[in-house]
């Protein structure tokens, strides 16, 4: 994800690049937008970028937020991280969406593929870790 200032912008200079706009959403109430890119003929990857409706420019690197990967089952591949010593920041309680860390901390937005699954045990109950 990236967040950009000047969306319209940003999209003219990654179709230069030869990504298409794929979809976006308004969202009001939380007074942003998002903008999904992708190469044309490839389902397999997207560049999502972020419109904050009352941000003017970002610094400092902030507008670099997180990676976002789908998977198949979003409980077994968290379940398959912790079994491998990952830290889930932000657990899967809704059964659609969690966080975890790169080692060099990146963040790692995890998707379930196809909308969210059932809720469960232990994700339900399993509190935030850390920033995410």
């Amino acid at each position: 994800m990236l967040r950009v200032s000047d969306p319209e912008a940003t999209v003219a200079f990654f179709k230069l690049l030869g990504l298409d706009e794929r979809r976006r959403f308004d969202v009001p109430q939380g007074r942003y937008t998002l903008i999904f890119l992708g190469v044309p003929g490839d389902k397999s990857g997207e560049v999502e970028l972020t419109h904050n409706w009352d941000e003017s420019s970002y610094g400092g690197g902030r507008n670099f937020g997180h990676l976002a990967y789908e998977v198949d089952d979003i409980y077994l591949t968290c379940q398959r991280l912790m079994d491998g010593g990952v830290t889930i920041n932000r657990p899967p309680r809704d059964g659609r969406m969690a966080f975890v860390r790169s080692p060099d901390q990146i963040s790692v937005e995890l998707l379930q593929k196809g909308g969210a699954q059932a809720q469960a045990e232990p994700w339900a109950s399993m509190p935030n870790v850390g920033e995410w």
